[in-house]
C-alpha cells in the first residue's frame, strides 16, 4: 500500500511540473556565433525579401559591418603628372631690376590737362534758297567761347532775297551750365531787319533733350512792352556713318501787333525743314533739302495785305561746317 502511494505521488509531481523544467535534452542547441561576423554581401542580398520592419536597427552593429574593403590612398606624386607636359619645360627666371625698368618706363612728357578756355564756331545752315523769280541765301550760325561751365554765346540768323536782306539778327548771351546737357542763357538780341533796328533782353535755355533732340527756347522783352518767344528743335538720323538726315522745326510768337514789321500777336510763323547731308569730315558736310514755312494769325493778315503768300515751300542746298 505504501509503495502504491509513493508511485502515485511521483506521477502527480511530474504532471504538475512547469514547462521550462521539462527535459529538453532531445533538442539540439544552435551553435554559438563566431567571434567575428562574416562580411555581408550587399550585392547578393535580395532586398525585396528583407523584412525591414522586423529588423532591430538599434541592435545592429554598423561599425562592425564590413561594407567592402576601402580603396588604398592614391599617391598622386607617384602617378607621374609631371611628365604630362603641364609644367613649363624651363623654370621662370627671377625678376630683375632691368625687367622692372622695362615694365615701368619713365614718361617723356607729363600729363597734359585740357585748356581752361575753349572756343567753337558752327554754321549749321549756310545755304542757297530757291525763291520766286530768283534765288536767295539764308544762314544760321552760333559760337561760344569759355569753359564747360561759363560761356559767351553768339547766335545769328537771317535771310536775303533778290540781293536784299529781309531778316537778320544777332544775340550775345552769357551761358551757365546747370547740368551736363543744359545751359541757361541771358543777354541781349539786336534785330537789324525787317524794319528799323530794335533791341531785346533775352532769357532762355538750350541743350540736349531726351531722345537726343537739340532744343532751344528763348523769351524776349523789348521796347514799349513788346514780347516775343522762339522755340527750335532738331534731330539727327544717322542713315550711315556719313549720311545724316536732319529734321528741324522753328516756331515764333509775339505778344502784340507790330504793323511796322508785318507781325501780328499770337503764333506768328512756323517753319519745318528736312536736310540730308554727307559728312566728308565732321567739320565739313554739304547738304540738300526742303524747307516749308507758314504764317498764322495777324502775321498772315499783314502778308495778305502786302500781296505776299502765306505759305511757302523752298528747295535748299548748302554746307554745314564748324571749326
Amino acid at each position: 500500500m505504501n509503495a502504491t502511494r509513493s508511485l502515485l505521488a511521483c506521477a502527480l509531481s511530474l504532471a504538475l511540473a512547469p514547462a521550462w523544467a521539462q527535459d529538453h535534452s532531445h533538442h539540439q542547441m544552435p551553435p554559438a556565433e563566431p567571434a567575428t561576423k562574416p562580411a555581408h554581401d550587399h550585392a547578393a542580398m535580395d532586398h525585396a525579401t528583407v523584412d525591414h520592419a522586423a529588423m532591430d536597427h538599434a541592435a545592429m552593429d554598423h561599425a562592425a559591418m564590413e561594407h567592402g574593403a576601402q580603396a588604398p590612398p592614391v599617391d598622386h606624386a607617384a602617378m607621374g603628372h609631371g611628365s604630362s607636359g603641364h609644367e613649363p619645360r624651363e623654370p621662370i627666371p627671377p625678376l630683375t631690376d632691368a625687367d622692372r625698368a622695362a615694365a615701368f618706363p619713365e614718361l617723356a612728357h607729363g600729363m597734359h590737362h585740357a585748356p581752361e578756355r575753349n572756343s567753337f564756331v558752327m554754321f549749321d545752315r549756310l545755304e542757297a534758297v530757291d525763291v520766286d523769280h530768283g534765288s536767295g541765301q539764308a544762314w544760321e550760325a552760333q559760337a561760344w567761347f569759355g569753359s564747360d561751365l561759363n560761356r559767351l554765346w553768339l547766335r545769328s540768323e537771317g535771310e536775303r532775297e533778290h540781293g536784299r536782306t529781309e531778316a537778320a539778327d544777332l544775340e550775345v548771351l552769357y551761358g551757365r551750365g546747370v547740368s551736363p546737357w543744359w545751359d541757361v542763357v541771358a543777354g541781349v538780341k539786336h534785330d537789324f531787319k525787317p524794319g528799323d533796328s530794335r533791341e531785346w533782353a533775352a532769357f532762355g535755355v538750350q541743350g540736349l533733350a531726351p531722345y537726343k533732340f537739340e532744343f532751344s527756347a528763348t523769351a524776349y522783352v523789348g521796347e514799349s512792352g513788346a514780347t516775343a518767344a522762339t522755340v527750335e528743335a532738331e534731330y539727327e538720323v544717322l542713315l550711315t556713318n556719313r549720311l545724316i538726315l536732319q529734321p528741324r522745326v522753328e516756331i515764333e510768337a509775339f505778344g502784340k501787333d507790330d504793323p511796322a514789321r508785318g507781325l501780328g500777336s499770337g503764333l506768328s510763323t512756323a517753319e519745318a525743314g528736312l536736310r540730308l547731308r554727307y559728312e566728308f569730315t565732321r567739320r565739313f558736310a554739304p547738304y540738300v533739302g526742303v524747307a516749308w514755312e507758314r504764317a498764322y494769325g495777324g502775321t498772315a493778315d499783314h502778308r495778305r495785305v502786302e500781296g505776299e503768300s502765306v505759305e511757302d515751300t523752298r528747295l535748299v542746298a548748302g554746307v554745314r561746317l564748324w571749326f
